[in-house]
């Protein structure tokens, strides 16, 4: 259990319905703070504030960040966790994605700065894009391709860190940018798209585990607790860093690696189903955390299979059996997506 603050602050979390912000509501109520949610539930779930819902120090606002914002009160920080990450979704509706990167973004700085509150932007490693760097440092500019079907939202959380930064250098708005590698854990939406919800929800149903391309793309992943401590971590540093830090694992796992560990720890025979790669799919993904390290302290603590258990675990009592989609078991049947996304 997290320790009780000296002074309870005011926090709002946009987005924190998610996968990622229930989890940090959670922390935060914990550490025995004030917390408003505000989530538009396009994939926000309010199952994963039932538990939250009746506290005293919790409430949750249905609202669209596109839209003003009017909060009365007291707001200590702000996190900003409101964007859609899954491939499928987000590609659903492009604009509305894009916008709510930018125009979101600028309107909850514009709430930051009326309240004199510290703001934490969740940026992400896909504005790296495909990297010809290895593994990726916050220095590097990246490789993205600014028309492709996934720019809307690659380019849209780009703009919101450059929103960010200009408002900090005006001396607007105490903004920080994490940039967050791809996360698992507890409350994933099946349906998102992601691999390790693809490969957890077809192992349950023992079907084949879909592969995208030949499986020798690599992925980092970070178990949701630690990510939730690297925010925190970054929000409460007494003085702004001044730039982004990646928050996310460094241990590199192949998709196939993932897909055998998947079967292990559900006990299933391993059957694999080739597909062809999606559009601007990253061949390599893993974060230099040497800044985290040595800005916050920080480094991811749980193993990949610690993590996989307690998230199949989640997955074999909470989650339903969704239908098996033409394009792929837990997928949208939308064209060519990736299964490479952050989870917020």
């Amino acid at each position: 259990m997290p320790k009780m603050t000296e002074r309870p602050k005011h926090i709002i979390v946009a987005g924190g319905a998610g996968f990622l912000g229930s989890h940090l509501c959670e922390r935060l109520l914990a550490e025995g703070h004030y917390v408003i949610c505000v989530d538009s539930y396009v994939s926000g779930d309010k199952a994963n504030l039932k538990h939250l819902s009746r506290k005293m120090r919790f409430r949750s606002i249905a609202h669209d960040i596109c839209s003003d914002l009017e909060i009365d009160g007291q707001i200590d920080q702000i996190y900003n966790l409101a964007c859609q990450a899954s491939p499928p979704r987000y590609q659903q509706d492009p604009t509305h994605t894009l916008m709510t990167s930018v125009i979101g973004t600028d309107k909850l700085l514009k709430l930051a700065s009326k309240h004199s509150a510290r703001f934490l932007q969740a940026s992400t490693s896909e504005v790296y894009g495909d990297p010809q760097q290895h593994p990726q440092k916050e220095d590097y500019w990246g490789n993205v391709n600014c028309t492709g079907p996934r720019a809307c939202y690659d380019e849209g959380k780009r703009a919101a860190e450059t929103l960010c930064f200009d408002r900090l250098r005006r001396g607007e708005a105490d903004a920080r940018i994490a940039r967050i590698f791809n996360t698992y854990g507890p409350r994933m939406r099946p349906d998102d798209g992601r691999i390790i919800s693809n490969f957890i929800l077809q192992a349950l149903r023992d079907e084949p585990l879909t592969i995208y391309g030949d499986g020798s793309q690599t992925r980092s992943f970070c178990f949701v607790d630690d990510l939730v401590e690297g925010l925190v971590r970054l929000m409460n540093r007494p003085e702004n860093p001044g730039l982004p830090v990646n928050l996310g694992n460094p241990g590199e796992y192949t998709v196939r690696e993932v897909a055998e560990k998947v079967a292990e720890l559900t006990a299933t025979e391993l059957v694999l189903e080739d597909r062809p790669l999606p559009v601007d799919d990253p061949q390599r993904r893993r974060p230099d955390i040497g800044r985290a390290l040595s800005l916050l302290g920080w480094r991811p603590v749980t193993e990949l299979s610690d993590g996989l258990k307690q998230t199949i675990d989640w997955f074999r009592g909470s989650a339903p059996v969704l239908p098996v989609h033409a394009s792929g078991a837990g997928r949208s049947p939308a064209p060519a997506l990736s299964a490479n996304a952050e989870r917020r």
